[in-house]
């Protein structure tokens, strides 16, 4: 298959499967609120954060290690990838057993976090099994990254979400029957170790030299590469985890822990958008790097003008998803759940900019990851972590949650949004980025002009059916912004190129039926 065609086909299948996976994720989120309450809701939240942190041990080996099998890969050296593989493994074990062992050594002081510690029953007991699957989830899951590397990630989704359906019918099942959270999550780590068990078997099937153990050394070059490479993402994992994982410990221990549930009904969503969409970049990742890894230059030429068209894509995706959040997101909660669990407008709104600005750097770290340009920054998460923590708690005092959340707004701002497109231009297309930042401030303020007329249209929508004014309300949010993007845009190089994609995916889709 060339790139495209395994791109597509990596972001058909994440696509159904993400489909599928957000489905029985809200179903489930119903049932867990129904049979328990939202205190164990913010206690999902906390633990998994705290667990998030201790997953810095990782040291961002999984991105680095995945920047060195692209060239392998592409000269289809299988030597190379045997020692690669077997190194991931040793690293993967032991950063499995380093989590354990800070998880155990941690659970005197996770009431720290805490604002007042909940009366919930076995509360040890519950974060020891967090911390388990979160050991589990780093056994055997060395594999999948070379499947992901070879341009085959469409494999690794549908292990992810067979299990991860099956996971969620059996909690829904076992909280129905029992209302039990301890059995809700020991299910949780049975099936994180069965999903890992069964994609490394399906690796060692698609590569029958996994199993050969004549394995030669780590030439000395790629060693050095890899030690720079986890050297630089460690910084960087440290910086994202930190401003992406510390939200929920702020507000557990400035505004409460119900407002940690609270805020988890409105990151359930965000995260499934974001899961969905960030598909459509994750299956570009190994293309991307495979083409970083050709020495042709004419595929070196192709670099930034596929950078350019993801970014177009980039934009029109997060652009769309912002609008519509900012006039669905709380008619949808009231709806799903109930008025009660609603945040004031000032803080949806917060929560909606948070989410553009995080997106619109999709495209940037993409290729940021792919061609590893991420070593010429890896200084910048220290500014990152320190502006996000400043400004989140002092804010929080003021604000409550909304100050947290701002708190990420401003570190983003004052930080990634262009440090990161900045050494992106100069390391991997030898450029200036004056023609990116033109574009961003394009693209956003026609975002901004698109959820101003948006908001407008739906607040003349008003009828005394709350599910009726809702689905005006939503068919309001896919004519408007699409409608307008498509005026402004419609002549430009990447729209132009967009359409004729979808025109060959059309044509060859109706071609296959015909054939049939």
């Amino acid at each position: 298959m060339s790139r495209t065609d395994s791109s597509l086909k990596n972001l058909y299948t994440a696509w159904i499967g993400q489909v599928i996976g957000i489905i029985i994720s809200f179903i489930a989120r119903i049932i867990f609120l129904r049979c328990l309450n939202e205190e164990y809701l913010g206690l999902n939240g906390l633990f998994s954060n705290i667990l998030t942190i201790f997953s810095l041990v990782e040291l961002g080996v999984g991105s680095s290690m995945n920047f060195s099998l692209y060239r392998p890969l592409a000269r289809k050296d299988t030597e190379q990838i045997k020692s690669l593989m077997a190194l991931y493994r040793k690293a993967y074990i032991l950063i499995g057993c380093l989590i354990g062992i800070i998880g155990l050594l941690f659970t005197p002081f996770y009431t720290v976090f805490m604002d007042t510690v909940p009366d919930i029953p076995q509360l040890t007991l519950i974060y020891w099994l967090f911390t388990a699957n979160t050991v589990i989830s780093y056994f055997f899951s060395y594999k999948r990254a070379l499947i992901i590397c070879d341009e085959k990630r469409y494999i690794a989704t549908v292990y992810r979400y067979a299990f991860y359906f099956l996971l969620n019918v059996a909690q829904i099942i076992t909280l129905l029957l029992t209302r039990n959270y301890i059995l809700f999550l020991i299910l949780q780590a049975l099936f994180t170790f069965a999903e890992n068990v069964g994609i490394s078997i399906k690796a060692d099937k698609m590569y029958p030299y996994l199993k050969d153990k004549d394995i030669s050394p780590i030439p000395q070059e790629t060693g050095h590469e890899i030690r720079k490479n986890i050297g630089a993402m460690l910084i960087h994992k440290i910086g994202g985890m930190v401003v992406f994982s510390s939200d929920n410990l702020i507000l557990s221990k400035f505004v409460g822990l119900a407002a940690v549930g609270l805020y988890s009904n409105y990151y359930l969503i965000t995260d499934a958008l974001n899961k969905i969409f960030s598909q459509v970049f994750s299956s570009l990742t190994a293309s991307v790097g495979n083409l970083n890894a050709s020495d042709l230059p004419e595929d070196r030429e192709k670099l930034e003008k596929t950078f350019e068209k993801v970014f177009f894509a980039d934009f029109w995706i997060y652009g769309f998803a912002a609008c519509c959040l900012w006039v669905l997101f709380n008619p949808f909660i009231s709806l799903w759940l109930g008025d009660y669990l609603l945040f004031d407008t000032f803080t949806v709104l917060i929560i909606v900019v948070n989410f553009y600005l995080t997106g619109m750097r999709k495209a940037v770290l993409t290729f940021w990851e792919a061609t590893a340009t991420f070593y010429y920054d890896r200084y910048k998460p220290i500014f990152e972590i320190t502006i996000n923590l400043v400004t989140s708690v002092w804010l929080a005092k003021y604000l409550g949650a909304a100050g947290v959340f701002l708190g990420t707004i401003i570190s983003t701002v004052s930080t990634c949004l262009w440090v990161e497109p900045y050494v992106l231009y100069k390391h991997a297309f030898k450029k200036k980025a004056g023609r990116y930042a033109r574009k961003w401030i394009v693209y956003t303020l026609v975002t901004l002009l698109t959820c101003c007329l948006t908001s407008i249209c739906a607040s003349a929508v008003r009828f005394s059916n709350d599910y009726l004014s809702f689905l005006t309300k939503m068919i309001l949010c896919l004519v408007v912004p699409n409608t307008l993007f498509f005026v402004l845009f419609h002549g430009c190089a990447e729209f132009i190129f967009f359409e004729e994609l979808g025109k060959r995916i059309i044509n060859r889709v109706l071609g296959n039926s015909s054939g049939r």
